[in-house]
């Protein structure tokens, strides 16, 4: 039984008895986070150290030369606490008896428990005194790192050599690098600088100390990303009979820079006064990719291609564009979306087949001199009517058109070029051809009680008075709800349809994949997936699209800040033409064309929506992906 003033340890700390309670004691003494006085505790939860008496936990320590010592004598051999005790302070007092106890804590010299005290060997010894002085010199050099990065200078030379040093400040700044990538949410360097453990925290630490530069992107592996294609190559489209199209002419038209061609237009002719015939010609991935397979698993988990200035990680392996984009040999395989429209520009009917087409590529730039030469390519310009009256159609059921300026970045050989994009003729072509598809394909769907994932749009809360140009489209865009994509059709607010569903990019888009993945299923008189099972998929390549999206604009706005970073170093002073947006007291949000960029700027009183305003740069963060202006009065 512990007696009254007994000296015990509770915690790996000294602790007093001061008394007894029914079948527990009450000790004095602290427990490593503060001090405790009238603890109630078991006797199986202390170690009874000393039987006292104790009158205060007010010890002198020992010193190492006695410690080291007694080890000599001791080496190989163990004892109790108290003989130890007795060996190198020359007694057995309760204070002595805790420094003792203390030897043991410490683990050099000595390991075991109170009953059996074993002196560590020679090997063991050294061995641990290696792995001391190492922890020392580590937490002295990361002292004085700490110290020159708290005073903001560089660590890393740009071209820093292969040193011992730089390995340790390498190590070192490897959590904060963790934490700009999104891998861990602490930062022990940073908690060390009194910085807040944040991921904009981390890069700023690292493109000051060197670690990182500008070019290091940190947004897709923030959002759980991967900069590789997918690497499991599909197999080549299977034989089978397929419809041969290749009398049609179908263009697949793009930016200049697209290499994934994966949708084709054509116009088929029909007797005066009939029906359009409008081919929408999709590649046809689904062919080979089917559900359940590696590729297929592979490219759910991604959800979309993954589309950055400094390049683009595909969803599905790169092998797959010989196999099944559109016009990169002289015949294609596609799936055909053939829509008969009525002059009222409603669907009458709509068929899917697959076939084999005859593709050529055009940029924008190359369809719009085609559609304004009709007589010499009469079918772009019919397309390009067809397109203007869907609009027409469209807008009369509430489509809302939203107008805003885009840029193209490009990112290479530590480069950075910002091209505003030219509006053309052919895009609406295209958008609207795809938009058909889609309509014509939910219908489809429908008629025929195909599970399958329609998308939707809530309405949106439109302002009573809508005001003009860019700053009306900048209105409108923040009234838009997120789409949605579900088993279930819904009204597509913002398209203004009934049902839709997007189909023409199944090499980039993995919703669109499985859409063919159920159509080609029906075709060919197979089960396709249940309901539950297609929202299960759906709900995971959501997921990999969404975080593809959120990656691309954090990175377009990385980089415009390293674009307007770079000029500023230069000591280009340039004017930025601003278009004002909305004002909200002094401030206002300006849109600057040339950049794609919205920014906050202090206003005149008298600014209003759609003023002209005249910019100049003021700070940019790279960091944080900002860049500030100051508006010239």
């Amino acid at each position: 039984m512990i007696r009254e003033k007994s000296l015990v340890v509770y915690k790996n700390r000294p602790a007093l008895v001061t008394g007894r309670e029914g079948d527990k004691i009450i000790i004095n003494g602290s427990d490593g986070e503060g001090r405790i006085k009238g603890l109630k505790v078991r006797e199986k939860d202390v170690l009874l150290l000393h039987p006292g008496p104790c009158e205060s936990l007010d010890f002198p320590g020992g010193t190492s030369a006695d410690a080291r010592g007694a080890w000599e004598l001791l080496e190989g051999s163990s004892v109790p606490l108290r003989e130890l005790s007795e060996l190198v302070f020359g007694g057995f007092s309760p204070g002595e008896a805790w420094a003792a106890y203390s030897l043991l804590l410490d683990g050099l010299y000595f390991t075991g428990d109170i009953g059996a005290v074993k002196a560590r060997s020679l090997a063991e010894v050294e061995a641990e005194e290696k792995r001391r002085s190492g922890k020392r010199q580590e937490a002295e050099e990361r002292e004085a790192l700490l110290d020159i990065l708290r005073k903001g200078r560089r660590l890393i030379p740009p071209e820093p050599p292969d040193s011992a040093e730089e390995a340790v400040i390498r190590r070192m700044l490897q959590d904060a690098e963790a934490l700009a990538l999104g891998k861990t949410e602490k930062s022990r360097l940073l908690r060390e600088l009194g910085w807040a453990e944040t991921p904009q925290e981390a890069h700023r630490l690292l493109l000051s100390s060197g670690f990182w530069t500008v070019w290091n992107n940190p947004y897709p592996g923030r959002f759980g990303l991967s900069l590789s294609s997918a690497r499991i190559a599909p197999s080549p489209p299977p034989a089978e009979n397929r419809t041969d199209l290749t009398r049609l002419a179908a263009y697949a038209i793009d930016n200049a820079w697209s290499g994934d061609p994966d949708d084709a237009v054509s116009l088929e002719k029909t007797a005066p006064g009939g029906p359009f015939v409008l081919w929408v010609h999709v590649a046809d991935p689904a062919a080979s990719v089917r559900p359940g397979t590696p590729p297929d698993i592979e490219a759910r988990g991604r959800g979309a291609t993954l589309y950055l200035p400094e390049g683009g990680a595909s969803m599905l392996a790169p092998e797959a564009l010989p196999l099944f984009a559109l016009g990169l040999s002289l015949v294609s395989p596609a799936l055909s979306f053939k829509i008969v429209i009525k002059k009222d520009l409603t669907i009458e009917e709509t068929e899917i087949v697959p076939s084999l087409v005859k593709v050529e590529r055009l940029t924008y730039e190359e369809a719009d001199g085609r559609i304004d030469a009709p007589d010499t390519w009469p079918d772009l310009a019919e397309l390009y009517r067809l397109a203007l009256a869907n609009m027409e159609r469209r807008l009369e059921t509430g489509a809302v058109f939203i107008d805003m300026p885009e840029i193209h970045i490009t990112v290479a050989d530590e480069k950075i070029r910002v091209e505003p994009l030219k509006t053309y003729k052919s895009s609406d072509l295209v958008r609207e051809c795809m938009v058909l598809a889609g309509e014509g394909t939910a219908r489809w769907a429908l008629q025929r009680r195909l599970p399958f994932p329609f998308a939707g749009q809530e309405a949106g809360d439109l302002p009573l008075q809508r005001l003009p140009s860019l700053a009306g489209s900048y209105q409108i865009r923040r009234c838009m709800r997120p789409r949605s994509l579900s088993v279930k059709p819904a009204v597509h607010w913002g398209l203004g349809l009934d049902e839709y569903t997007q189909v023409t990019s199944p090499l980039r888009r993995y919703t669109d994949l499985l859409a063919h993945q159920q159509i080609r299923a029906f075709l060919k008189g197979e089960d396709p997936l249940g309901e539950e099972e297609l929202s299960a998929r759906l709900a995971a390549a959501e997921a990999g699209a969404s975080a593809a999206a959120k990656a691309e604009r954090a990175s377009r706005a990385h980089w415009i800040a390293v674009y307007l970073a770079d000029m500023k170093a230069r000591g280009e002073d340039r004017v930025w033409e601003g278009v004002v947006m909305e004002k909200k007291g002094p401030r206002g949000v300006v849109l600057i064309p040339a950049l794609g960029l919205e920014t906050q700027a202090a206003l005149r009183e008298d600014a209003q929506p759609n003023d002209r305003v005249s910019l100049r740069l003021g700070s940019v963060k790279i960091h944080e992906a900002q860049a500030f202006f100051t508006a010239e009065t």
